[in-house]
């Protein structure tokens, strides 16, 4: 299926702390990345790494890149005979150059591989395969002809040598000079890699990637982008230089924004990020979708809400589950959520319209630059899928654990608090009536016990002052006899 041409806007805010790049797709933020400047962004970046240690049993290692976590590696990015075991391709402290594909998340350290890749606007070097191919992105038979043309006209003359390449979908309409031009400016790239193994004492770093705005540049800025707006002048003059050479046609749609409001506020962007925090999303026809995130599984269910449409209930419920099924595609970019995920659509009792929904997830997934595998729905509406995962999500990029619930996302309710305040009153006193008491709680559990305070003395038997103290958590509070 191809997809239908979108108006593509990409916005760049970067202040002293960090840089946010926002994607508009028709007008809808559809993409959030980040790069901040205390954590800085490795993905792409390639070390010249010493092996720590060889676990067997896992089938992988842990590398020493110079940073505070070591980074680990799975045998299947290991070069070298896959039939042999992890422990005969990699011994304790060898040296290896290696290449970070997935930043740390939580606890876990980064991965990398041992099959490096350099990537250009139009090309892919690949120096340790001898494979030279087109992106399977490209659908256009025609073009796949024209291209894989070219790049047997290049493998032939022995330019590449043993290493392999790979064209990106970027490469639709590209010269052949364009694509010769790449290919000798990544091979350049590549000996300046080599020459830094060579030259260098492990940890060390060979070759940092792009940083995030020069990234958007090559990899996104394209003939579907309308405008590439940058509020830094330094970006705005890296990325306008960087456009004049792989692409000069672009060049015009990067603009300098030097407006007073700041450019996220001006184009509604802030709002779009504020709103990611929400677990409930409304969808048009007034259902929603509730996303909850789990370290490595997130669950996403699918409520009718007050659309009922004017049709049969069957029918309802199938709009529904589309309009949800696009929303998901966009909310997984939107909040870079990856690992498992579980979809829980509303049942529909036709095989017919539960391959529909599937169908329309499939095709709004189609634009994920991100590896997404789905499986097929089940009778009980629940579509399993995987999502590659990268970089850590936007909602723990943007949060840590509530030091009140702890992570669980509840607290006590104010009935189960007046209910303990009660026992805890009761523990106090062994029982006895008379005399009067003070409890102070937060202020808004104050006044929800204000309404409840003749209960509360009937069952202390005795008289109970109410008051707040705004220093006080929810679960806190203080009993104090007078």
């Amino acid at each position: 299926m191809t997809n239908k041409k979108v108006k593509r806007e990409i916005f760049a805010n970067t202040s002293f702390e960090e840089t946010r790049i926002a994607i508009l797709e028709d007008g809808k933020l559809s993409e959030l990345f980040w790069e901040r400047r205390s954590s800085g962004n490795i993905v792409g970046n390639i070390y010249k790494a010493r092996v720590e240690n060889v676990l067997p049993g896992i089938s992988s290692a842990f590398m020493d890149i110079g940073l505070d976590k070591n980074a680990y590696i799975y045998i299947s990015d290991v070069l070298g005979n896959q039939k042999d075991a992890i422990d005969k391709l990699l011994k304790k402290d060898q040296e290896v150059m290696v290449q970070v594909t997935k930043d740390a998340i939580g606890t876990k350290g980064m991965k990398v591989t041992m099959d490096v890749s350099l990537p250009g606007r139009y090309l892919v070097l690949t120096p340790f395969q001898d494979f030279v191919g087109v992106s399977k992105s490209i659908e256009d038979d025609g073009e796949r002809k024209r291209l894989s043309a070219i790049m047997r006209k290049i493998a032939d003359s022995k330019m590449l040598g043993t290493k392999g390449c790979i064209v990106r979908t970027e490469a639709e309409g590209a010269t052949e000079e364009e694509l010769e031009r790449e290919i000798k400016y990544l091979l350049r790239m590549w000996d300046t890699v080599q020459g830094r193994y060579d030259s260098s004492r492990p940890p060390a770093l060979l070759h940092k990637d792009l940083d995030m705005t020069m990234q958007v540049a090559r990899d996104i800025l394209s003939d579907e982008t309308a405008i590439y707006m940058l509020d830094n002048r330094d970006d705005y003059n890296n990325v306008a230089e960087l456009a004049a050479k792989i692409s000069p046609d672009l060049k015009d749609r990067v603009k300098y924004y030097d407006s007073k409001t700041p450019i996220f506020k001006a184009f509604g962007i802030e709002k779009g990020i504020e709103e990611l925090r929400k677990i409930k999303v409304p969808l048009p026809n007034g259902g929603s979708i509730i996303i909850q995130e789990a370290e490595s599984l997130c669950a996403i269910d699918v409520n009718t809400g007050r659309f009922t449409g004017n049709k049969s209930q069957e029918e309802t419920v199938t709009a529904t589950n589309i309009e949800a099924a696009q929303e998901v595609a966009r909310q997984l970019r939107l909040r870079n959520i990856g690992g498992i995920i579980v979809i829980d659509f509303i049942d529909m009792k036709k095989a017919s319209n539960r391959s529909k929904v599937v169908s329309s997830l499939e095709a709004a997934v189609a634009r994920d630059r991100a590896k997404i595998r789905i499986l097929p729905i089940t009778r009980l509406g629940l579509v399993e899928m995987t999502r590659e995962r990268k970089r850590e999500s936007t909602n723990s990029l943007l949060t840590e654990e509530c030091p009140e619930c702890h992570g669980s996302g509840r607290v006590l309710s104010s009935e189960s608090i007046r209910i303990q305040i009660q026992r805890e009153i009761h523990n106090i006193t062994m029982g006895r009536p008379g005399g009067s008491l003070r409890v102070i709680t937060h202020p808004i559990l104050a006044e929800v016990l204000k309404k409840k305070q003749a209960m509360m003395e009937k069952n202390v038997h005795r008289s109970v002052k109410l008051a707040s103290d705004p220093q006080l958590t929810w679960e806190d509070y203080r009993i104090i006899l007078e």
